[in-house]
């Protein structure tokens, strides 16, 4: 479908990456790696036309369409959730808005007779045809499935978009994207606004997407589930294995060490030849043998190692002075959100230098606390700081807290005091921001160097309480695992929200699960609470968490087990009905579409009339299955 041949990009004459060549082809899910800086979002800015390149080509197949999932996203104000999901149709719109027209003029004329009435009875014909071939008949339907897919609910569907967090409204244009059936999706960070149940959804919807997916991501678990490629970006260069990543860093790292091994036995031959010719050259009767051998040495293609691009930044964070053995209190704590309660009842005790994870699905409560406790959200209850606290505080929407008009040392500069006002440029060092880098503005920033430049601010103001919320969104695997090193090293009192498994292992010392408006403690890190939990990660747990919504009630029973044992054949079905609906609505956008191109030729093949009317009675009968089997699953909720 796509062609990428000798491509290459430079940024203030150095090179982000050089004449790489790649294709995509159907049915591709490719996880695009790499550094942050290296050049992923670029490469998708690339693809989707938003941004020019320097020399190379890329050669798309015609009529194929692309659809861009992007980190920083634009909404129009005032308009409901179904209204802005409406708008991936703007041919059905189109089309629409010619019917209501016609059918306008149609019941305020009567000239039945005119010449006039009979070309506006044609012309409803004809853009009611169109209609039905672009879906019009079934496309509030599909919106509605794809939106309760990705977490809405019913009652969402006509609140305005504006009362939404920038995460939701994130939900939101990734529903726009699904619903247009582009041949291509391009997701930069598709999951880091999704909880686990709008994630494990994604990942069986793109497992059947049959056209071809490019997404950016630091998730490990979600690139293994869904993609069989993997194109790393790294010092200006792609590696390209048809693996999904973890299976990807194995064969990259063999095959490093067969580099290494056969250019250290090249080595040792080109050193033994250099010793011949110099000893031959001091005898004129071996001096042709030695210009053989100089000539064979220079025929040599030397072995090139894959160099690895092991640039981290450095971080430690600095703590101030001592505080009162009990850091933070929270007494009866209780938020609503309007009528929505998310945190009830909720005592908590945070002693000094202890490291304390809060877990749990999206929506139970993690960063409303998290925001409580350093003094960001009213609430009702007591919380109280104990002797000498100063907290650092990391937001998760880090980049909501970024001015995008000013520049990164503009940034640390504004945020400094005269004490720390000299040291900006080596903090900024330290984070990767070197040389003319200083001078980016932040609205060019990718969201792991948002991350990086957010994580470098901290270090301009003392604190011995650090509360971090979902610091890895964006960051690459190396930076996570810098962070994670010196949050270990971090002599004073941490309170991280994550849903990260490898981050959090080894890193705290108790645990808090978020569910129901409560919280509960475990004593002992990540590993003792999924112990407890007895499940493997926290994808495991908030799944169960997902199947238990069903019915709260002893294993031991009959009825639980019968109704957890229909729970998953529903679930099964569900999964296959929407499978059989997509692959349907292809084949019949593709016979529509040859219908449009060449309509007596398409009509002319053998029983073409029976077979694309059973496909759609197919649809419709599938259709109405989803129905029933999602009636059921509601009931059983």
């Amino acid at each position: 479908m796509l062609n990428i041949h000798n491509l290459s990009v430079s940024f203030q004459g150095e090179y982000l990456f050089e004449e790489i060549t790649y294709r995509l082809g159907h049915g591709d899910r490719v996880g695009l790696v790499g550094k942050n800086g290296a050049g992923k979002s670029t490469m998708l800015r690339i693809i989707s036309g938003e941004q020019q390149y320097d020399t190379g080509s890329i050669a798309i197949e015609k009529e194929v369409t692309i659809g861009f999932l992007k980190q920083d996203i634009d909404f129009v104000e005032g308009r409901t959730v179904l209204e802005e999901s409406y708008e991936a149709f703007q041919e059905i719109k189109k089309l629409e808005a010619q019917m209501e027209d016609i059918n306008t003029q149609l019941a305020t004329r009567t000239d039945y007779e005119s010449e006039g009435y009979n070309q506006l009875m044609i012309d409803i014909n004809d853009v009611q045809q169109q209609y039905e071939v672009h879906g019009g008949y079934s496309y509030k339907g599909e919106t509605e499935r794809i939106l309760q897919g990705l977490g809405f609910k019913r009652e969402d569907f006509e609140k305005i978009t504006d009362t939404f967090s920038g995460g939701w409204r994130m939900r939101i244009e990734l529903a726009k994207l699904l619903l247009q059936d582009n041949d291509i999706l391009l997701l930069d960070e598709p999951t880091n606004h999704l909880d686990i149940e709008s994630i494990i959804w994604l990942e069986t919807f793109l497992r059947g997407y049959t056209g071809a997916v490019v997404i950016v991501s630091h998730d490990k678990m979600f690139l293994d589930n869904v993609t069989n490629r993997t194109i790393e970006i790294s010092l200006g260069r792609i590696y390209d294995y048809p693996k999904p990543y973890t299976e990807y860093l194995v064969l990259r790292k063999e095959l490093r060490e067969q580099q290494l091994a056969s250019q250290k036995n090249q080595q040792k031959q080109i050193e033994q030849t250099e010793k011949l010719i110099e000893k031959f050259r001091a005898k004129a009767s071996k001096a042709t043998m030695a210009q053989s051998l100089i000539k064979k040495l220079d025929r040599i293609d030397r072995i090139e190692v894959d160099e690895d691009d092991n640039s981290v930044m450095t971080l430690r964070f600095p703590v101030s002075v001592t505080p009162g053995k009990v850091v933070v209190e929270a007494e009866d704590v209780a938020k609503n959100y309007g009528d929505k309660k998310v945190l009830q009842n909720i005592d908590l005790l945070i002693e000094r230098d202890t490291k304390t994870a809060f877990v749990g699905q999206n929506g139970q409560g993690k960063s409303t606390l998290a925001k409580i406790i350093v003094g960001e959200l009213e609430h009702n209850g007591k919380v109280k700081l104990g002797h000498n606290v100063q907290i650092g505080y990391f937001a998760q929407n880090q980049a909501e807290y970024l001015d995008g008009t000013k520049t990164v040392e503009e940034t640390m500069i504004d945020a400094a005091d005269e004490r720390t006002r000299p040291n900006v440029r080596n903090i900024l060092g330290s984070f990767l921001f070197r040389g003319e880098e200083v001078d980016k503005y932040v609205r060019v920033l990718s969201g792991g160097e948002r991350n990086r430049l957010a994580l470098a601010k901290l270090m301009l103001q003392p604190f011995n309480v650090l509360v971090m919320d979902e610091p890895t969104n964006h960051l690459d695997i190396k930076s996570k695992n810098v962070l994670k090193d010196s949050l270990k090293q971090f002599e004073g009192t941490l309170i991280v929200v994550s849903h990260d498994r490898d981050f959090l292992q080894g890193l705290t010392d108790r645990v808090y699960e978020f569910k129901d408006q409560r919280i509960k403690e475990y004593l002992g890190d990540i590993d003792y609470y999924l112990e407890e939990r007895e499940v493997t990660n926290l994808r495991e747990i908030e799944k169960r968490d997902v199947i238990k919504k069903v019915a709260d009630k002893p294993k031991e029973t009959k009825q639980s087990y019968e109704e957890q044992k229909k729970l998953k054949s529903l679930n099964n079905r569900l999964s296959k009905v929407e499978s059989n609906i997509n692959k349907l609505e292809r084949e019949i956008k593709e016979i529509d579409v040859q219908l449009a191109v060449n309509y007596e030729e398409t009509m002319a093949k053998p029983n073409f009339f029976e077979n694309y009317n059973k496909k759609k009675k197919q649809l419709d009968q599938f259709m109405e299955d989803w129905e029933k089997i999602t009636e059921e699953l509601d009931a059983l909720s």
